[in-house]
């Protein structure tokens, strides 16, 4: 197989066409013919995940999060990121980026962190394109039965990979809950829009104090606040299942490499 065999089928999973337009998607390094039989997928582009690619003998790694989300002048040596760069070079490692694409896709980032926090059924986009009622930003999906706000983030904790500060709960605990939406990543943007879906509760990561309690304060539904990293990493099985279901014969690996960037909570 071809890097380009294999960048055919996640852009058919992932249209680049579908990112945000200040995102920074597709090949960052490497050679369309260069064959490649071994894909590590990650959340980061960073120096840790390249050593795993190294130690395992990946051709190739797929991120979630791009290298630089802003344009740059340089790729010297001199930084981490074109340190990485030189590294992937040398090695003759590619990166490949799947970042907004793979958040409203179908099934996407967020279809992937509803089915590890135990929604069941249909999942539904919580702000669906216009053109495309199934893609778009966010989940709505149901619990098997109606739980414990309390119940439903300790399941929710258990269904994510363990992060140094784990979730953060607004709302009452004994709040009887069964629809939820979920958005991998940061979800501050979609605080509205979960209250205007009517669900019981919205999980996602990087909420401020101020959006959030004033959410709470007025009534919304209650709030889980994951780790931004937390909420992506489950996408991750899901892209290699697409590539490795696809026919093309590359193996896959997921990195279990935590690289979210809080490492320690007091």
């Amino acid at each position: 197989m071809t890097l380009t065999d294999v960048i055919d089928v996640l852009e058919v999973a992932y249209p680049p066409a579908r990112a945000e337009s200040w995102d920074a998607v597709g090949l960052v390094c490497g050679d369309p013919a260069q064959p490649v039989s071994r894909v590590l997928f990650a959340v980061d582009p960073v120096a840790v995940v390249a050593e795993e690619a190294l130690d395992w003998g990946a051709d190739l790694i797929v991120t979630h999060h791009p290298l630089y989300l802003r344009g740059t002048t340089s790729v010297a040596a001199t930084t981490p990121k074109g340190r990485l760069v030189h590294t992937l070079i040398k090695h003759d490692v590619a990166l490949y980026t799947a970042h907004t694409n793979a958040d409203v896709a179908n099934p996407g980032v967020s279809d992937a962190l509803a089915r590890a926090v135990g929604l069941v059924g249909d999942l539904v986009p919580l702000q669906p394109f216009a053109d495309d009622p199934w893609r778009g930003l966010g989940r709505i999906g149901d619990l098997p039965r109606e739980t414990t706000l309390g119940e439903f983030a300790a399941r929710a904790a258990a269904g994510l990979p363990q992060t140094s500060w784990g979730i953060r709960v607004a709302g009452d605990e004994s709040r009887r809950v069964a629809r939820v939406a979920v958005s991998g990543g940061a979800g501050d943007s979609l605080l509205s829009t979960a209250r205007a879906a009517g669900v019981d509760v919205f999980l996602t990561a990087d909420l401020r104090h101020h959006p959030a309690s004033e959410f709470v304060e007025a009534g919304g539904p209650a709030l889980i606040d994951a780790a931004h990293w937390a909420t992506e990493w489950p996408w991750l099985d899901s892209a290699a299942s697409i590539l490795g279901s696809s026919g093309v014969n590359v193996e896959t690996r997921v990195s279990a490499t935590v690289t979210d960037a809080w490492t320690r909570g007091y």
